[in-house]
Order: C-alpha cells, then sequence, then structure tokens
C-alpha cells in the first residue's frame, strides 16, 4: 500500500485559547526575561569590582612580600663580605670552623643557603656541607662578582627547572681578591603561600620570561606560552585541588564573562612584574544565587499558570488516545510493507546478478563470429602442416616432418588458450576474493577483445608497471568490468578511421587502471552510471553495462570514475585498493 493510499488519520479538533491568554503569556516570560538579563548584568558588575579590589590588594601584598624578600637579602653579602672571620678563613686557608660560622648566620638571615668561594672559584664553606669542594668559577655570579665591587644579583634556571636567586659579592684585602660570598634567596616559600587562594599567580623577568608561579609548568615559559600549555582557570583549580580546598566550586563557569580576572604590577627590582589570574567564579557564585531566588519566583508564577492549562490537557486525552490506536495500526501496515520493499530489494539484487551473467553471454555472441574467424585460421593451417608432414614422412624427411608437427601443437596451444578464455568468461564470478595482478586481469581481457580489436583495427598503447600491480578482486568479475569499457571505447569511436585506446596502469596507495579512447567523449558525466542510461540507438544496448561495472568495483572496494580528456574522447578509471606489501599479501591468503 502506497502513502497515498493510507487513510488520513481523524482530524483533532483543538480547543480554541483565548488571545489574550497567550498574549498575557508572551509578556510574562518576556518581562521574567527581562529582569533576569538586567539583574545579571548589574550584580555582575557590582561583585566583579568587590572581587577586583581585593586581588589588587592581594597582588600589592605579594608584590611588597617578594619586593621585602629581595632587599632583606640584598645586604647580607655586603656585611659579610666585610666579616673579619671569613676574611681571616681566606687568608689563612682554614676553614674547619667556617662552614659552622655560616650555617648560624643562614637561621637568622633566612636564606637558602651561604656559599664562601676562593679566588679559584672552589667552594670552601657551606650551609650545605655537601657542595663543599665543587668548582664555581664559570658560574654567572663568580664571574660577575671578581668583576665588580657591588653585590651582584644573578638568576639562573638550573637542569631541575626551578630559578636560583643569589647575591654575591667579592671579599679581598689590601692585596687584592681573596674570594667570593654567595647567598641563595629562597624565593620559592612565597609561591607556597600563594597556593590555595583562588587565583593562578606568576613572576616575570624583564625578558617576559616566568621566574616563579603557583603553576610549575609555567616556569621558564612566557606568558603566551604558558597559557597555551595550561589556561589560568585549569592552573587555579590544580592549586586549590592540592591545597585541599573544594569549597571554591568550579572555576570555568563561563555564564556572563569571562573565567579569570588579569591583573599585572610592576616591582621596581630589575624590570620585574606580578600577574595574578583571578578565578570569576565566586563572583558567578553570587550573582547566580541571587538569579535563581528570581527564577524560582517565576516558575511558581508559571506552575501556576501551567496548571489552569493542564486541566485543557486532559479534556484532549482521550482524542489522543484514539489517535494512538489509529497510528499503531498505520504502524503495522507500514511494518508490512517494509518487509515487501525488502523482498523486491533482494529480488532486484538476484535480478542484477543475473543481467551481468546475460550481459558476459550477449558479448560471446557478438564475439562468436570473429572468434570462429580466429579459429578456422589454425584449422586450415594444421591441415596444411598435416599435408606436407605427410609427403616428409613418405620421403623418410622425419626432422622435417617434426618441425610441421611443432608447429601444429602451437596452434593448437593457441585454439587451446582462445577456448579457455571463453569458458572462463562464460562462468559466474565467486564471491571470495584472492591477490589478482591488475596486469594479468587487462592482459586476458585484451585476449577475449583480440579477434574485435583486430577487426576495427585499433591501435593499443599500453603502459605498465614492471612489477606487479597487487589488488583484492575476483578476477573473473574485474575482467568482466575491462571488457565492457573496452567494448565501451570501441562503440564510442564508431566509423572513424583512426582508433586508438590507451591503457594505464599506475600503483601507489590504489592501484588505478586507466582506458583512454580517441571518440567524441561524454555528454552527460552525471547520470553515466545510472541504469538504463544510454547512448546507443535502440536495439543497440540497454543502459546497463557500465551500472553494473560500477556496481561490481564497489563490490571489490573501489570506485569507477568517468571524465572527458583534455583533447577528445572519454577517460575511464578503475580504482581499487593496493596490496603493496608480501604481509598484506599473505594475510590476505
Amino acid at each position: 500500500m502506497s502513502l497515498a493510499d493510507r487513510p488520513a488519520p481523524p482530524s483533532r479538533r483543538r480547543p480554541r485559547r483565548p488571545w489574550v491568554l497567550r498574549a498575557m503569556m508572551a509578556l510574562f516570560l518576556g518581562g521574567a526575561i527581562a529582569v533576569i538579563w538586567i539583574s545579571n548584568i548589574w550584580l555582575t558588575e557590582r561583585f566583579t569590582e568587590t572581587t577586583r579590589n581585593r586581588a589588587e590588594v592581594r597582588l600589592a601584598i605579594y608584590s611588597g612580600s617578594v619586593l621585602s624578600e629581595i632587599r632583606r637579602h640584598q645586604v647580607v653579602p655586603l656585611l659579610l663580605s666585610r666579616d673579619p672571620s671569613l676574611i681571616r678563613s681566606l687568608e689563612a686557608n682554614d676553614y674547619t670552623q667556617t662552614s659552622q660560622y655560616l650555617i648560624s648566620y643562614v637561621e637568622d638571615i633566612g636564606a637558602a643557603s651561604i656559599l664562601l668561594l676562593d679566588r679559584e672559584g672552589r667552594v670552601v664553606a657551606a650551609t650545605d656541607r655537601a657542595r663543599i669542594a665543587e668548582r664555581r668559577n664559570e658560574d654567572p655570579f663568580f664571574v660577575e662578582a671578581t668583576r665588580s665591587s657591588n653585590t651582584v644579583f644573578t638568576s639562573n634556571e638550573p637542569e631541575t627547572g626551578r630559578f636560583d636567586f643569589t647575591f654575591s659579592r667579592q671579599i679581598e684585602n689590601g692585596d687584592g681578591l681573596l674570594g667570593v660570598i654567595l647567598v641563595e634567596i629562597d624565593l620559592a616559600r612565597l609561591v607556597d603561600r600563594w597556593r590555595g587562594a583562588s587565583e593562578a599567580v606568576f613572576l616575570a623577568n624583564s625578558q617576559g620570561e616566568i621566574i616563579l608561579s603557583t603553576e610549575s609548568r609555567w616556569r621558564g615559559r612566557t606568558e603566551a606560552e604558558a597559557m597555551a600549555l595550561r589556561a589560568p582557570p585549569s592552573a587555579i583549580q590544580r592549586a586549590l585541588e592540592g591545597a585541599g580546598d573544594w569549597a571554591f566550586g568550579d572555576p570555568a563557569p563561563d555564564f556572563f564573562g569571562s573565567a579569570t580576572i588579569r591583573l599585572e604590577s610592576r616591582i621596581p627590582f630589575r624590570g620585574w612584574r606580578i600577574v595574578s589570574y583571578t578565578a570569576y567564579t565566586s563572583v558567578r557564585e553570587r550573582v547566580n544565587g541571587v538569579l535563581a531566588l528570581e527564577i524560582m519566583g517565576f516558575a511558581l508564577l508559571l506552575a501556576g499558570a501551567f496548571y489552569v492549562l493542564s486541566r485543557r490537557a486532559r479534556l484532549q486525552t482521550a482524542v489522543l488516545a484514539r489517535e494512538s490506536a489509529e497510528l499503531r495500526r498505520l504502524n503495522g501496515r507500514l511494518q508490512r510493507e517494509i518487509a515487501e520493499r525488502q523482498r523486491v530489494q533482494r529480488t532486484l539484487e538476484e535480478a542484477e546478478l543475473s543481467l551481468q551473467q546475460s550481459q558476459k553471454l550477449a558479448a560471446l555472441g557478438e564475439m562468436s563470429a570473429a572468434v570462429s574467424h580466429e579459429l578456422n585460421q589454425p584449422l586450415a593451417a594444421m591441415k596444411t602442416y598435416l599435408a606436407g608432414a605427410r609427403l616428409l614422412l613418405q620421403r623418410r624427411r622425419t626432422e622435417e616432418a617434426a618441425s610441421s608437427f611443432q608447429r601444429i601443437d602451437d596452434l593448437i596451444e593457441r585454439m587451446g588458450a582462445i577456448t579457455r578464455q571463453l569458458k572462463s568468461y562464460a562462468r559466474k564470478g565467486g564471491d571470495a576474493l584472492e591477490p589478482v595482478d591488475m596486469r594479468d586481469a587487462l592482459k586476458g581481457a585484451i585476449t577475449m577483445m583480440e579477434p574485435q580489436l583486430r577487426t576495427d583495427t585499433v591501435h593499443i598503447t599500453q603502459n605498465l608497471p614492471p612489477k606487479p600491480a597487487m589488488v583484492m578482486a575476483d578476477r573473473l568479475r574485474l575482467e568482466q568490468v575491462i571488457i565492457n569499457l573496452l567494448r565501451n571505447a570501441l562503440d564510442a569511436m564508431g566509423g572513424a578511421e583512426e582508433k586508438e585506446i590507451d591503457l594505464i596502469i599506475v600503483e601507489g596507495d590504489e592501484v588505478v587502471l586507466t582506458v583512454r579512447d580517441s571518440g567524441p567523449g561524454i555528454d552527460d558525466l552525471e547520470a553515466l552510471f545510472e541504469p538504463f542510461y544510454t547512448t546507443k540507438k535502440p536495439g543497440e544496448g540497454v543502459g546497463l553495462g557500465l551500472a553494473i561495472s560500477s556496481g561490481i568495483v564497489k563490490d571489490l572496494g573501489g570506485r569507477l570514475t568517468a571524465r572527458n580528456g583534455e583533447g577528445s574522447g572519454a577517460v575511464f578509471e578503475i580504482r581499487l585498493p593496493a596490496l603493496n606489501s608480501a604481509s598484506d599479501r599473505s594475510a590476505a591468503e
């Protein structure tokens, strides 16, 4: 049963709703949306300003703590460079008590470590005794301290990825340079204080390189590189999880605004600057709380309106029940129709296979006259050779007679090849695929078409690769497609005086067989592969050859394409996936 024959579902009688009610509902929803929108904008601006002010205060505190830590350690090398105990140790080359002396200082100063180096750059005393005897004469702090009479600040990034910040100063007496005192600053303690706050903070030097950060993966990178590596909301969430603060919530709500607020402050020391990304979540939570109350109030009013409308909906339940029964009945009919269409589809597939075989048999019929002519020539030659061999045997010229018999055997082999090709072409192809050399398939198709090609005087040019071009295919069905393309080429060239066919095989990720003729070309490329489309005269073809050939190539995992050549003629290409490696071929076998 077609769609046009199906009975139309019973018309549902819709109760008329007053236009006043609809207008009121529209006004109510519009007013609610406007109130929520304006409230969101106003509250967001107000709470954002508060959050920004607090972030600026915290950033000022962070900046002051960094500057205070640096200035507190900046004077230490000057004092230690004038310490008589250290000067005497360097003059006398006696450091038995020097390390303990420095350890007593480091606890009061709060420095990370203190090193004493001689004029050769060797560590002779240190708060960390494991570093004694290290050679540091090539380090920047030592080289710059020996060249300057003032306190030198250096920062470098060792292999650990953590920046070292040091103040160094040379120690000298009246005779010249005695050594260098080095004080390492532990600025990482400040980063530990920043962790757990609702922001991601980093300290950058004058070149824009991040030297301290609450996010360890940012160190050593520029701000742009750090943002590409880990966005500020992700860094804030990571810092909060590390501090165990789970009350902060989602760091990237992105409801009506940005996820973070960026603030920057300059530190009056070597062009340093400190940058913070404050999470926007606290603002959004407060705004969303107020908006939730407004939405709840509007929802209660809307629920009352829907309750009134629901009473009207109950009146439609009976009508919907009747319509559901009718839809179920129509659904049953539709399922039966689908089953019938599927059965017809299977029948059509079987008919298509039969048409393929019929097309092959029709081609055999067309070639029978040429093949019989091809067989008559060897038979006539065999008769001549037999008569000659009989005379030679009578004259006892056995060697020459044996040569005649050998020629007869060659003619028999040629006739057998022709009949084998006809027999294989007439047989139906199987479903199993196997490795096939495209060159062999082309050779077999040309052998089948050789009588007709010779009769029509066609000049064939072949450009084949030197090595096998292997594909997974059914050789009989592949030869059928090639023969069909050759027949179409012959038909297209018609009564032309010069008939040329170019056959090219190219191997890459795909094996491409190109068939190019010298005919007039193709008029309608879009409808070329549609069933029953043909340019031949009535009685010469039904227009199924290319449609069937395209289906065969598609079943083999490839595609059949057509286009017009640059000069003239049509170009058909068979594209099949290539079997490149020996492992693929063995797996296929």
